[in-house]
């Protein structure tokens, strides 16, 4: 496995001159931040040996390598997920590519439900903790030393200084930045009112279907880690009918992502 994410990453990294520090994953309706990079080199994921392909609407299953906040970055636009009928070592696969790739750093971002009630559609929350509701790890299985010890420690996953730096870049924007526990699910249906309830008593403030695999695996590996969710629904849905539909999801996404583009490029930029 170890000679696939290295052959993998030699491949992508073919042409440039440079590794890059930082990486980025990008979710649901929030590919535009890759407008934003200044791109050398993109790569569709069909074309990368070892890469799953996104199947899901507002995922442009390409890979980015460029400049961001005056640093070297490489993003997924579009992610992978379990509902896909992924197993977690092809989920997670581009994530130990990156660590081959050179980064330090990874940002991931998602589209999530609200469950704290003080949280508003449109809100952005910088995850503090997460609960894994997947039904299985994807450390599980033989582990390579090399990328890291048999039994990490979970206890500080997501790293204190990025999240502080993320919320004094938002108060001096003037942009809400809640905190909370995110609990990821396999999916692919939406939450029922009874689940929102057990996450709740659970801890957890924020739901969604992707992204704890994700950071497992790059906290594994000794890279530090900043998610933001932008909080696209809740448990009391604003429609008539009480219903949430995929769409919804992607247009609050799009509509707050220069929001977080602002946190994300800002936050690059002073590290």
């Amino acid at each position: 496995m170890i000679e696939d994410f290295k052959k993998t990453a030699e491949f992508v990294l073919q042409g440039l001159n440079y590794k890059p520090q930082v990486g980025i994953v990008l979710g649901s309706g929030l590919g535009g931040l890759g407008d934003k990079i200044k791109v050398d080199k993109s790569i569709a994921y069909k074309d990368i040996p070892g890469f799953p392909i996104s199947t899901v609407d507002g995922h442009k299953g390409q890979l980015l390598l460029g400049e961001l906040g005056g640093k070297k970055v490489v993003a997924m636009q579009g992610r992978f997920h379990y509902y896909e009928n992924y197993e977690m070592n092809q989920l997670t696969f581009p994530i130990r590519v990156m660590k081959f790739l050179g980064i330090e750093i990874l940002i991931v971002s998602n589209a999530s439900g609200g469950i704290n009630p003080s949280f508003k559609v449109g809100d952005i929350m910088v995850i503090r903790d997460h609960i894994n509701s997947f039904p299985e790890n994807p450390l599980r299985g033989y582990n390579y030393h090399e990328l890291g010890p048999r039994f990490p420690d979970m206890s500080k996953t997501y790293d204190g200084e990025l999240i502080s730096r993320a919320h004094k870049i938002a108060e001096r924007h003037g942009i809400k930045l809640q905190e909370g526990v995110y609990i990821g699910s396999p999916g692919p249906t939406l939450e029922t009112p009874a689940e929102y309830k057990m996450f709740r008593i659970w801890g957890a403030d924020a739901t969604g279907m992707s992204t704890v695999p994700e950071v497992i695996v790059a906290h594994h590996m000794g890279i530090r880690v900043l998610g933001l969710s932008i909080i696209t629904n809740t448990d009391k849905p604003a429609t008539p009918d009480g219903e949430t539909t995929h769409d919804e999801v992607q247009d609050v996404a799009g509509r707050v992502e220069p929001q977080m583009t602002t946190i994300i490029t800002e936050l690059i930029n002073e590290l």
